[in-house]
Formats: structure tokens, C-alpha cells, sequence
């Protein structure tokens, strides 16, 4: 045995034994988290108890990356941790988390970066099926795209929270890269019609302008549905989509990252039906609709400002003879001061809705 192969033979015992120890602790943590399970039936009984709570998964995440000392990246550590719950999770009780299908959208991405691979992922036909559905309790959460950093906000996604009863119970960014998908023996020069969602199409228009300016672009329901059509149609076609849709309909990346900012990001948020503790990092969103008259907007922001409570959206909109704002600012409503604010608007508007409070996003 050569002096390299000795020091590498020691090098792998010692994984070996690491990896060891890392499984036991593994199955030890599971464990636990069983005992969780028994203990919330016993108290809160099987129906009514509540395995997943995003503020404390939130702080657990955030205390390993404070903690992380390398070489692991903090990002990549808290992504393991996260696998980690969720299967743990899986062991109490398997989490149903509906979204924008088909399979292989950028809100199934968002899904599986926010709940893990344990989750069980439930696609649905519209945005509206989604809310549906979590209200009707057929999954526990879903998930729907809020904002894009390049189209700005979603405005369907709005008009439900107007019609459901539900709540925001977290949020998670995915960078949004785009791709042209081709199958398998295509070639650019052959593209006759692309395929992909409106809000793709406009993400990667000074790419399309300046490469295929010419050809038809057909916008479809999701960025997954035009992968899917592009592979059944065959030659001559082409989509506008991401990674896990390129996999799962075995297309050709032909050319990545077409998107015209590179810091391209979606903003998504989970709802559900249960309020969440503060985990001392939150957001809060609202809505709030008042008369449509001058200085309407100074008197919903001005408590924000005495409050000094941080802004971190504010989307306006007319309906009828009211303005209809949608805000998101930092803290949590059970914070004193931001009970104070929002107590002072719903005495002086025409209705608020607190739509909730949850953890900013980590990952």
C-alpha cells in the first residue's frame, strides 16, 4: 500500500465513523419528533392538533446558520436541515401542500424549497383551486406567486385573498432562471412557435427580441404546460421554462439563463389555516380598503410612520369608489406597537383584513 493510499484509508475510517454517528443522531432526532407528535395528540387531541409550525422551523433554521462555522456555506446547512425536518415531519403526520400545477412549475420549486422532498405535492389547475383547497382542508397549506422582482405583483393572487378565508403563514423567494427548451435533436435554427407563461414571455423579452423576433410567441397557463406541450408536439417548437420542468419532460436546456435580469426572483407565499407565533424576525400583510378620495393614501401610511414600523410593500388598486391597498410591513400583530397601528386603521377605514403574520424568509 502506497503512503497516499494509507493517508486516504485513514481519512475514509474517520468518515466512516462520522457518518455513524451522524445516522444514529438522525434516527435519535426522528425519534423525538415522534414523542412530539404523541404529546400534541395527547393535549390538543387527534383533530385539532398542529404538527407544523412555521415560526419554529424558522428559528431553528435561522440558529443554524448563526451557528454554522464552515466549510459548509449557512444556506447550504439550513437546506440540509430542512430535509431533515421534513422527513422528520412526515414521521407526525404527511404534509398536503397544493400549488399552481402541472408539475414542474417554478411554485412547485418553491413547494419543495419551503416544506422539503417529504411534503406530498398537490398540483392544481388555477391559483383559485389552490385556495380552494387549503380552505376545504384537502391540503394543509399551498402555496401561490405574490411578486415577481421584474413583472411585480400578482394581482389574481389579491383578488382571492379577498375571497377566501385564509391565511399567510410564511413566504419563500426562488431565483427565476430561464431556459430554452428544445427536444432532444432540435436545433435553434429549426423554431417556428415558443411556448411559455405571459410573465416568462416578458421575462425574457429583450432576449426574444433580439434572437427570434419574428416567431410566434403563444402564451399558455404555466411554464410547465409549455414544456409539456413542446415535448408532445415534437419538432419545430420550443419553451420558455426552468430546470425541474426541462428534467421532467427530458428537454434539452438549449440555451440557459435567458432571463432579462439576472437577479430575477419570485416571491411566493404559504397559506393555511392557522395563525403563527412570532419567531422574533416577521412580516405582517394586510389589506385595507378606504374611500377613494385625496389623501386617502397618507391616511393609511401615516400610522406606519408614527408606529415607525417598516414598509416593505405597498401595491395600490382602484375597485369602485374605494382605494384598495395591499401592504406588507416588518412585525408581528401581537407586537404592541403594531396592534396600536393597526387598531387606529381599522377605527378610521372602510375595512382591514389582517391577512397574517409569519417568518421572513430564510432560505
Amino acid at each position: 500500500m502506497s503512503e497516499q493510499e494509507k493517508e486516504l484509508r485513514i481519512l475514509r475510517d474517520q468518515i466512516d465513523s462520522i457518518d455513524r454517528q451522524i445516522h444514529e443522531l438522525l434516527n435519535r432526532r426522528a425519534s423525538c419528533a415522534q414523542n412530539v407528535a404523541e404529546v400534541k395528540q395527547k393535549y390538543q387531541g387527534e383533530v385539532s392538533a398542529v404538527f407544523y409550525r412555521p415560526e419554529r422551523e424558522a428559528q431553528v433554521l435561522r440558529a443554524v446558520m448563526e451557528r454554522n462555522e464552515g466549510p459548509l456555506a449557512d444556506k447550504e446547512v439550513a437546506r440540509l436541515f430542512r430535509e431533515v425536518m421534513s422527513v422528520c415531519l412526515a414521521l407526525e403526520e404527511p404534509m398536503r401542500v397544493a400549488f399552481l400545477g402541472p408539475e414542474g412549475t417554478f411554485t412547485q420549486q418553491a413547494a419543495m424549497k419551503h416544506f422539503g422532498h417529504s411534503a406530498r405535492n398537490l398540483p392544481m389547475q388555477s391559483l383559485k383551486d389552490v385556495f380552494r383547497e387549503v380552505q376545504a382542508g384537502g391540503a394543509h397549506y399551498g402555496v401561490v406567486p405574490i411578486e415577481n422582482s421584474t413583472e411585480g405583483v400578482v394581482s389574481h393572487t389579491l383578488d382571492l385573498f379577498k375571497q377566501f378565508d385564509l391565511n399567510i403563514c410564511g413566504e419563500v423567494e426562488v431565483p427565476v432562471h430561464l431556459h430554452l427548451l428544445l427536444n432532444r435533436g432540435d436545433t435553434l435554427d429549426g423554431i417556428s412557435k415558443i411556448y411559455s407563461h405571459q410573465q416568462s414571455l416578458a421575462q425574457s423579452r429583450g432576449w426574444l427580441d433580439a434572437r427570434y423576433p419574428d416567431i410566434e410567441k403563444v402564451a399558455v397557463s404555466s411554464n410547465a404546460e409549455a414544456a409539456k406541450l413542446v415535448a408532445k408536439e415534437g419538432a419545430g417548437c420550443a419553451a420558455i421554462a426552468g430546470d425541474m420542468a426541462a428534467d421532467l419532460y427530458d428537454l434539452d436546456m438549449a440555451v440557459k439563463n435567458i432571463e432579462d435580469q439576472a437577479d430575477n426572483t419570485t416571491r411566493f407565499l404559504i397559506i393555511g389555516n392557522q395563525d403563527v407565533g412570532p419567531s422574533n424576525d416577521d412580516k405582517t400583510s394586510i389589506l385595507i380598503s378606504v374611500p377613494d378620495t385625496p389623501g386617502a393614501l397618507y391616511q393609511v401610511l401615516e400610522p406606519f410612520h408614527r408606529y415607525d414600523l417598516s414598509l416593505t410593500r405597498v401595491e395600490t388598486r382602484s375597485a369602485a369608489k374605494n382605494s384598495l391597498f395591499y401592504i406588507d410591513f416588518e412585525g408581528h400583530f401581537s407586537d404592541t406597537v403594531v396592534n396600536k397601528a393597526l387598531q387606529e386603521l381599522t377605527q378610521s377605514s372602510m375595512e382591514l383584513k389582517i391577512l397574517g403574520s409569519y417568518p421572513r424568509a430564510v432560505l
